[in-house]
């Protein structure tokens, strides 16, 4: 029988509540939400010309000003999602695990059994372990495979008693060729949720209705988040210990308020429905080492405004959380971040 044991620490580097180890002043706090406004309201860089058979486009930010962006005509995709397929799932125990989409860059697994269960992403050659709470009641989910190509290794363990686990079942030493990078990053997941149906999904469409290169999407659905969506003090503190949090993106458009991870959930379900590749990562946020959620996305074009410069064909970091102005003492200043997990 092999056994696992997770410490409530380890269970807290996985949730992606925003979790403030030293806390400011609220009078630094209110000097930083000034700061960020400013930042936002601050005129945007304008781009000269476009890449060749590209398009050229203007959005508004909230001061009014505009701003260029540039790159390939814009056409949206078809939704990429990441379903279940029961019929191919092999497993014991209760246990099945759907490894028939692994190029597309996730694996989906469900499981029935009368105690929590966690579902283990292995990747050869790699220290990084990747933990899942996984329901007990059949309902599956879906996983990302961020390690890229390789041999994975995918766990079922089932609580015993304490931090204690026992497997359930293994399937071991699964090979993966990624049909590209892009695949585990423009689809939905556990920490991502969302189909055609979604509200996500449909305001991501009308958003980007009018969009002329994919700068014009990322601009749009940016603007979007950082002007509607509230960071909440109260949630952030009542999960600062909590394990196990899972994000909803239409709950937090309903809402209306979210914390970081609510936020990067949210722009990543947004993003990849447009067929934007679109991380989530989480980590620590210098100098306040402060727990945080935050996305990184690519586009073929270019999108620069007064303080996001998103080069082409390269990843680069946007945090909504930190734009938004809001919950300053939870996510640090931003003057440094390191990742810990992607999803």
């Amino acid at each position: 029988m092999h056994l696992l044991g997770i410490t409530a620490a380890g269970r807290k580097q996985r949730d992606g509540a925003c979790t403030p180890q030293h806390r400011r002043a609220r009078a630094l706090r209110a000097i930083v939400r000034s700061a960020c406004a400013a930042v936002l309201a601050t005129t945007l860089v304008a781009l000269g010309g476009c890449s060749e058979n590209g398009a050229v486009g203007k959005t508004v930010n909230p001061s009014g000003s505009q701003s260029q962006t540039s790159g390939p005509a814009y056409e949206r995709p078809e939704l990429a999602l990441s379903p279940f397929d029961q019929a191919a799932a092999g497993g014991e125990n209760g246990v099945s695990i759907d490894a028939s989409n692994l190029a597309k860059g996730y694996v989906a697994v469900s499981a029935t059994a009368s105690t929590r269960l966690k579902f283990q992403i292995s990747f050869e050659g790699s220290e990084t372990q990747y933990y899942f709470d996984l329901p007990s009641d059949g309902t599956p989910i879906s996983c990302p495979l961020v390690q890229g190509s390789g041999a994975y290794t995918f766990t079922v363990w089932e609580n015993t008693t304490g931090q204690r686990y026992s497997e359930l079942y293994s399937l071991a030493d699964q090979p993966v060729t990624l049909a590209d990078e892009f695949q585990p990053f423009i689809r939905p997941s556990v920490y991502c949720d969302y189909d055609a149906s979604s509200k996500s999904t449909q305001l991501a469409n009308d958003l980007s209705a009018d969009a002329q290169n994919e700068g014009d999407v990322v601009r749009g659905i940016y603007d979007w988040i950082v002007e509607n969506i509230a960071y909440d003090e109260d949630k952030a503190a009542r999960l600062a210990d909590a394990t196990g949090y899972l994000p909803n993106p239409d709950s937090c458009i309903a809402d209306g308020s979210g914390i970081c991870f609510d936020y990067a959930s949210l722009a990543a379900a947004m993003l990849r429905s447009q067929g934007i590749p679109c991380k989530i990562i989480t980590g620590y946020v210098s100098p306040d080492n402060i727990y945080h959620a935050w996305n990184m996305v690519y586009i073929d074009g270019t999108w620069v405004d007064a303080h996001i410069d998103i080069k082409q064909n390269t990843w680069t970091r946007i945090d909504t959380t930190f734009a938004a102005g809001s919950g300053s003492s939870y996510v640090g200043d931003g003057i440094a971040y390191t990742d810990l997990y992607t999803y």
